[in-house]
């Protein structure tokens, strides 16, 4: 069987008719349906990039020195977590990481990769990949002994929950009885709104050991770097060393002047507080716009998502109506599980014009 065989169809490509119908709307659309950044690059990741454009050599697939101690230092300022510099790996964006994992890790038929019920559909994929079986669960007694790969998403995607440091430290713990590897996504971390979410680096989780923990950090929320496809995982340093040789062997090296530029974007805090204010402005407005609409937001403690459902209304319904009267495109829940039929996912990524039409629009339609 072809790899491409083992995978479903590409998800978004089913949103096109929903798309063409926002696209009628007088105004025109309101996309908010994938979580893409539309704010400008800080200029001071602009002009890092820019002075490390005369890059001829291969770079270190390892990383930079600077690169490494600018993650552990962002780590260790941000959430209070300690690893060494030489633990850090950079990656070609957390997506291809996510994708790769249980591959890189040397997963097969034989083995088993769990994620949560409500997932971003990237774990699955990965597994699928490996040959190994997919299971999205959140009951993990239920888990058969073959697992060797734990995914936790923490906040959320696609709806914004937080698990505390008690359960993922539980589940930290469930994973080593097993000899399974825990891997942590933390890719909206740093944008908490009701709740300030801890990592599974933190001591509260891992306690004095990072035995069997990785976790992966993506600055493409944080800084606007989704262009870039820039990220890193730290975490158990054996672990790391084992990614590495992959890394190495298989040519998964992030280039140079993208190294610089996360350097910058890891030692400096103001663009991303300035950032999350801006998320935090827009999350209002749309949260208002459809609890006017007649929409309920549940979960959404944290993240760069609402999470949504109007009673009476499937998510494909709920999709139907706010493109067709509100020329709004938001992604249906049941693309990341069959829990989520009930609800949209609303992403907070459009400019400030954008999210303030649609915050009209919303509070229109609920009249």
């Amino acid at each position: 069987m072809t790899l491409a065989a083992r995978l479903p169809d590409y998800p978004w490509d089913e949103l096109a008719p929903l798309r063409q119908k926002a696209r009628a709307f007088p105004g025109g659309a309101v996309d908010l349906s994938v979580g893409t950044p539309v704010d400008p690059v800080p200029s001071i990741i602009q002009d890092a990039l820019s002075a490390a454009a005369d890059a001829p050599g291969y770079p270190l697939t390892a990383g930079t020195a600077e690169l490494r101690a600018a993650a552990a230092g962002w780590l260790a300022r941000s959430l209070g977590v300690q690893v060494d510099p030489g633990s850090v790996l950079p990656v070609i964006g957390t997506k291809e990481f996510v994708a790769w994992l249980p591959v890189m890790l040397g997963l097969g038929q034989a083995d088993t990769v769990i994620f949560p019920a409500l997932a971003y559909p990237t774990y699955d994929i990965g597994a699928r990949l490996a040959g190994a079986t997919a299971m999205a669960t959140d009951t993990l007694a239920d888990a058969p002994e073959s697992a060797r790969l734990l995914w936790v998403n923490s906040p959320s995607n696609p709806t914004g929950r937080v698990l505390s440091a008690g359960q993922l430290r539980d589940a930290v713990a469930w994973a080593r009885s097993r000899g399974c590897v825990f891997a942590s996504d933390e890719c909206y971390i740093e944008l908490g709104w009701s709740v300030s979410p801890v990592s599974a680096l933190h001591p509260s989780v891992r306690g004095d050991s990072l035995d069997g923990v990785l976790a992966v950090f993506s600055l493409s929320k944080r800084s606007n770097l989704a262009g870039y496809r820039a990220g890193f995982v730290t975490g158990d340093p054996a672990l790391i060393r084992e990614l590495l040789l992959v890394g190495r062997q298989a040519g998964m090296i992030v280039p140079a002047p993208v190294q610089a530029a996360m350097v910058a974007a890891l030692s400096d805090d103001a663009h991303a507080g300035e950032q999350k204010a801006r998320y935090g402005a827009r999350r209002e407005i749309l949260a208002g716009g459809l609890t006017a609409a007649g929409f309920r937001i549940d979960h959404s403690e944290a993240g760069l998502y609402l999470w949504a459902t109007r009673p009476g209304l499937d998510c494909r319904a709920a999709c139907e109506l706010l493109a067709s009267e509100c020329g709004i495109l938001v992604g249906p829940g049941s693309m990341y599980g069959p829990g989520g039929a009930e609800h949209i996912r609303v992403a907070l990524t459009a400019t400030d014009e954008r999210v303030a039409a649609a915050g009209e629009r919303l509070r229109a339609l609920g009249g």
